[in-house]
């Protein structure tokens, strides 16, 4: 970091001795570092700041979608919270066919809005490991919906880009279109409806969410819409979230802690154990961007044929990640020309907020929450102001298939957060949003830092590129030479009008914290 370049219209990593706390939005950062100066913990600070990103960043979470964890202790083991929320008990394949539903489940059906996890996972989290009131922790995001929040840059440039998705849903248009238009960088928005939910669930709790009045709204809104979902769904979502262990894999002296399955982290450490076994320090742009595509597109291909609920893919983790796969794998990749993707062993076969914590004690937190598609299903209840995520959409409606939706069961969950070990001490929380991007995100970035010694921010700030659904897309600022020698290696290309996902990490050396957060979001890393 000496040697930075200050003419590069770039910014360093930042830097404290205390605490720090790194999200995508300015106003969750101030109410996290605000509540880890009042005393709270990281987990304290991070559900303050989850909370007042629900607000104002209604595109990319909120209330009504999932969550998951990655918590280290003080000099404890990394463990993981699994707060995805599961399919209404009447749902399975056969009966979404009869209901005239074919091939896969849209975004704006109610059978895309699986019971809602977050609030359980945010109570599991306050009860297990939170030191202070809900009522305080709350206390900006409560605010903000009441008297109203400024629109961002960033969050203001892809509310309009989903105007017509959003305009779909009257109730949600009502919210979030006034005047019938989206608002721009500056407006001021306000959600009275919101703020009453997390009043309620401050004093009482997740049963003020997941039972009672609220619940009944909430279910009553989504069976008119056709929806599956009964009152025993949401009692039983009220103590859905649980801990459970996480899956890792060593990546050059470093130990990689991911959710395991349903979450698609164990995507991520399939690209880390299949590019380890090449020098990316040493190699230029296209052969680093080619090396990653190509395993990218095999973990993937892995990802979308194996990784469910783990009731239902027991034993994959294991599989996948062992030495003998990754070797197959590895050798499947030709560094002259890009090849299509098949399993190791032959068989035939969206959006986002993320954010990290370490406090005073060196307690430290990894935490996502989603609603995936860009306002989620667009499904607002009129009565109690929750947007509905849509996460069902990953559901497979195949008979057999291993993420084939079922009774009361999770889907394949594409957030992702992580946490990097050394001799077991936590060294890193780290995470990137932008939904399928994420697993290929995860890997690019640690090898930036750990293979070619980047800092944080710069590791954040290097041209993305993603190969998936057969085609690689890059950033613009990937140079024309780079662009003509991928497309001389067989590479479709697709240069990308929007950023690439973003990120955010804290790196614990020394008594020193180093925070980054992606300049393609609007957020910052904050430290005392």
């Amino acid at each position: 970091m000496s040697d930075f370049d200050f003419f590069s219209a770039r910014r360093p990593s930042t830097l404290s001795t205390g605490a720090m706390i790194a999200t995508s939005h300015p106003l969750a950062t101030a109410a996290g570092l605000e509540v880890l100066q009042d005393g709270g913990n990281a987990v304290d600070a991070a559900i303050a700041a989850v909370s007042v990103q629900c607000v104002v960043d209604p595109l990319m979470t909120g209330i009504g979608g999932d969550c998951f964890a990655l918590y280290a202790p003080a000099g404890g083991a990394v463990k993981a919270l699994n707060g995805s929320g599961r399919a209404p008990a009447a749902a399975s394949v056969a009966a979404l066919t009869e209901l005239g539903l074919n091939g896969e489940i849209p975004q704006t059906s109610p059978h895309s809005v699986t019971v809602p996890g977050a609030i359980s996972a945010w109570c599991r989290l306050h009860t297990d490991h939170g030191t202070l009131p809900l009522e305080q922790l709350f206390m900006r995001a409560i605010g903000y919906a009441r008297s109203g929040f400024p629109v961002t840059p960033r969050v203001a440039m892809d509310w309009k880009g989903n105007e017509k998705v959003i305009a779909g849903d009257s109730h949600a248009a009502a919210v979030f279109l006034p005047e019938g238009k989206a608002p721009v960088a500056g407006d001021v928005i306000r959600q009275p409806l919101l703020a009453d939910r997390l009043e309620e669930i401050a004093a009482g709790g997740a049963a003020a969410f997941y039972e009672g009045e609220t619940a009944e709204k909430m279910v009553a809104h989504l069976r008119s819409l056709g929806g599956l979902h009964t009152l025993e769904d949401f009692a039983v979502g009220k103590d859905g979230a649980n801990w459970v262990d996480p899956v890792s894999a060593s990546y050059k002296g470093f130990d990689v802690h991911e959710c395991p399955p349903n979450g698609q982290g164990l995507a991520a450490l399939l690209i880390l154990k299949i590019v380890e076994g090449f020098d990316l320090a040493a190699m230029d742009e296209a052969d680093r961007i080619h090396v990653h595509a190509e395993a990218t597109k095999i973990a993937y291909h892995h990802r979308d044929a194996l990784i469910a609920d783990p009731e239902h893919c027991a034993g994959v983790a294991e599989q996948l990640l062992s030495d003998e796969v990754a070797a197959t794998l590895r050798s499947r990749i030709d560094m002259k020309k890009a090849l299509p993707p098949v399993l190791w062993d032959e068989p035939e076969h969206k959006d986002t907020i993320y954010l990290c914590v370490v406090d005073t004690q060196g307690n430290a937190i990894s935490f996502i929450n989603s609603i995936f598609h860009p306002f989620g299903s667009t499904r607002l209840d009129p009565k109690t102001g929750v947007l509905f995520h849509s996460r069902g959409a990953s559901f497979r409606l195949i008979e057999g298939h291993p993420n084939a939706i079922g009774p009361s069961k999770r889907p394949m969950h594409t957030i992702i957060p992580g946490m990097v070990t050394q001799d077991g001490k936590t060294v890193m929380p780290f995470g990137v949003m932008g939904g399928h991007y994420q697993a290929a995100g995860h890997a690019a970035f640690l090898s930036g830092v750990i293979d070619r010694g980047l800092d944080l921010q710069a590791a954040m700030d290097v041209p993305r590129s993603f190969g998936f659904g057969g085609v690689l897309e890059l950033e613009p600022t990937v140079s024309p030479a780079v662009r003509a020698d991928l497309e001389a290696r067989g590479h479709v290309l697709k240069i990308v009008t929007s950023p690439i996902g973003g990120s955010q990490a804290i790196r614990i050396r020394d008594g020193l914290l180093e925070g980054g957060s992606d300049s393609r979001k609007d957020g910052m890393a904050l430290g005392f």
